[in-house]
């Protein structure tokens, strides 16, 4: 008996988390559970992480998390407790099926079975942000190798454990070229070592337009988070519903298991939310821990309560459905099918025996690092670049000021007066000699710069790696 962690969450959580531990007991699934309480509760009580020390002592003991929605409260600075999750138990993949159940529920995309496996921790919902100036205000997107090594093996670890063909990868590395670029660099490197695997990359506009139009053209799609925050629901969506598709929250040690929606408390108490989500995460655990055949047992039963059409009010379709039925009532359709398996939809079978085995990381011997300047950032209110550069230059010392951009955007020198400028300038120095610039080279600048009563709120030292510039250049002619 293997014991689990549970979590009834709110809204529309207790309702289905206990349709779907009902299902679970009907099944015989050898689990035991210890619920613990997290959520919007514990935030208005005053405990802004939304989790006690019980809860988490639980999860890291058990290993295996199983949790419905929670609502985080508007206002009071509270933090989303998903992400801190998966951030604080190391839960680098995300992974959600998002597959067509037609003709018996309505999609435009009847051959529809695609995987999105997202990037767990980092990338924008590094959460750290920061307002600079009165008009700007910055979120910083950290992308490492680590992070990206692990999630795009894992994808292709993924692939060939689930007999996958292909793997896509999305990413914005036209215009982010460092962050983005790693992603794809890192994603080219780990797909030569899986030649049995077809891979392929779409720039994330254009790749996630294709998979709103034509998902039958993907298979495995591994992305950093936001993006893949993003399309996952989009993938759900249309597959049929976001109330079907469960989640995977994979990490070393542990893993969480949720459907991927929130927690509808505008039908809170009604009865008839659609469990189907996380009894399809529940089925995604079983497998996790090695409980295949309950976890089969569950999907056909599951698969032919849609197939006979006893449906939730979110899918019921008339002339397609035979009974809109509730929470409580779904469950016990699928309790009533244990045993039987779907005609049409497929009746999946899990390997057994097979693990999943990620390598641990390895460094890489690291590149010889040159400091070749820095940027800083101003607060200026003025308007006309030329005058904040006339200021900047008499800060120079064997750094000295090369470019200003103000969003990105260079404004000084050979500026346009059409493009528009915030109070929020990058101004950067650059050594001219091709030489390693001096640390104090950077203080002199500061040190300058408050005497001079030029307002810098941030600077970002310029390295190249082995003669590589790891710094992004300024937009403009």
């Amino acid at each position: 008996m293997r014991k689990i962690t549970i979590a009834k969450g709110d809204g529309i959580g207790p309702e289905i988390m206990n349709a779907t531990l009902s299902i679970l007991k009907a099944a015989n699934a050898p689990v035991e559970w210890d619920e613990i309480e997290i959520g919007e509760k514990l935030y208005l009580s005053g405990n802004t992480s939304g989790m006690d020390k019980r809860a988490w002592d639980s999860i890291r003991s058990n290993k295996i998390f199983l949790k419905a929605p929670i609502t985080t409260p508007q206002g009071g600075g509270y933090k989303s407790l998903n992400v801190t999750m998966r951030k604080t138990l190391g839960l680098y993949a995300n992974i959600r099926p998002c597959r067509s159940f037609h003709p018996f529920v309505h999609t435009k995309h009847p051959k529809m079975d695609v995987v999105i496996i997202r990037e767990n921790e980092e990338d924008l919902y590094a959460g750290i942000e920061h307002q600079q100036t009165e008009e700007v205000v910055q979120c910083l997107k950290l992308i490492t190798r680590p992070g990206c090594e692990k999630i795009v093996r894992y994808a292709f670890e993924y692939a060939r454990l689930y007999k996958r063909k292909k793997v896509t990868c999305f990413t914005k590395d036209n215009i982010m070229k460092h962050t983005d670029g790693l992603f794809h660099q890192v994603f080219k490197e780990v797909a030569e070592e899986y030649p049995d695997i077809e891979s392929d990359n779409w720039i994330i506009d254009i790749g996630a337009a294709k998979l709103a139009n034509s998902p039958e053209m993907f298979d495995v799609i591994v992305m950093p988070n936001l993006y893949g925050d993003v399309a996952s629901d989009i993938a759900a969506e249309i597959s049929g519903s976001v109330g079907l598709a469960g989640s995977a929250n994979i990490g070393d040690r542990v893993a969480m298991f949720e459907a991927i929606h929130g927690s509808a408390p505008t039908i809170a108490g009604q009865g008839i939310a659609n469990p189907s989500g996380l009894i399809r995460a529940a089925i995604m655990m079983l497998n996790h821990i090695g409980e295949q055949a309950t976890a089969e047992l569950i999907q056909h039963a599951w698969a032919r309560t849609i197939e006979d059409g006893i449906h939730t009010p979110d899918i019921y379709v008339e002339g397609v459905s035979k009974k809109k039925v509730g929470t409580a009532e779904f469950a016990e359709a699928v309790i009533a099918r244990l045993g039987q398996k779907p005609e049409t939809l497929p009746a999946e079978t899990y390997a057994r025996g097979v693990e999943m085995k990620m390598p641990v990381y390895k460094r890489n011997k690291a590149r010889k690092k040159a400091l070749k300047g820095v940027d800083i950032f101003v607060d200026w209110t003025g308007k006309k670049p030329d005058e904040l550069a006339e200021k900047l230059k008499t800060l120079n010392n064997e750094i000295k000021l090369t470019m200003i951009t103000n969003r990105g955007v260079k404004v000084w020198p050979n500026g346009f007066d059409e493009t528009f400028c915030t109070d929020h300038w990058r101004c950067r120095y650059e050594v001219e000699n091709g030489h390693p610039a001096e640390k104090m080279a950077i203080v002199d600048v500061l040190n300058r710069a408050i005497e001079k009563d030029i307002d810098v709120i941030k600077t970002e030292n310029l390295y190249e790696f082995d003669g590589e510039r790891g710094y992004s250049l300024g937009q403009g002619q």
